[in-house]
């Protein structure tokens, strides 16, 4: 990839994207950093570069397909494809599950490039790759902006992350923001967020 974590850190930084306060994240882990895709996505010059880097990382690769999850996946996603080339669909959350709904169809062995914005545990991106193979194509590679976990991806494929971030993540009984009595704010599709 041509983007040095330094340049992406700018990016986060220079669009208010990374947060510090006491966040309960979607995954349901507390953590004190939080980074809202939403003020990257908002601005398609930002937006647009660092989807770039990521395409940039599979050209060549045979992808026929980018995918990502509903809701913020979805620019993502069209923002990879747009670079490759190539067209894009998303996934929505049916019950406990991701899966391709508004007549997304995939050709049987599709090369599918799943994407993510930020990864806390993998679950969503892991949904994606699984509702992928649902659809009888062929998931061969992630890419995402943010790896918040501290550790490789581990998500069952090849995957690249833009940023790599080692940043604590507590479950609720265990978080020290919580046990001083920091005010909590739930943002994004968790739900009490600005």
């Amino acid at each position: 990839m041509s983007l040095s974590s330094t340049r992406v850190k700018t990016l986060l930084s220079a669009c208010g994207a990374y947060l510090e306060g006491h966040f309960e994240l979607r995954s349901g882990k507390h953590s004190q950093f939080y980074v809202e895709k939403f003020r990257l996505l908002e601005r398609p010059e930002i937006a647009g570069e660092l989807c770039a880097a990521m395409a940039e990382a599979y050209k060549g690769k045979g992808v026929e397909r980018v995918a990502g999850p509903a809701l913020g996946g979805v620019v993502i996603a069209y923002e990879v494809a747009r670079a490759l080339g190539v067209p894009c669909a998303f996934a929505e959350r049916v019950g406990e599950k991701l899966d391709f709904r508004r007549g997304f169809t995939f050709k049987p062995g599709e090369k599918v490039l799943v994407v993510e914005d930020v990864v806390t545990t993998g679950g969503s991106a892991i949904q994606v790759i699984d509702a992928v193979r649902a659809a009888g194509a062929n998931p061969i590679g992630a890419a995402v902006l943010v790896n918040r976990t501290g550790k490789s991806l581990e998500l069952g494929i090849p995957a690249i992350a833009l940023l790599e971030m080692d940043i604590a993540a507590w479950e609720a009984k265990d978080c020290p923001l919580c046990k001083q009595g920091v005010p909590i704010v739930a943002p994004g599709s968790k739900g009490t967020g600005k």
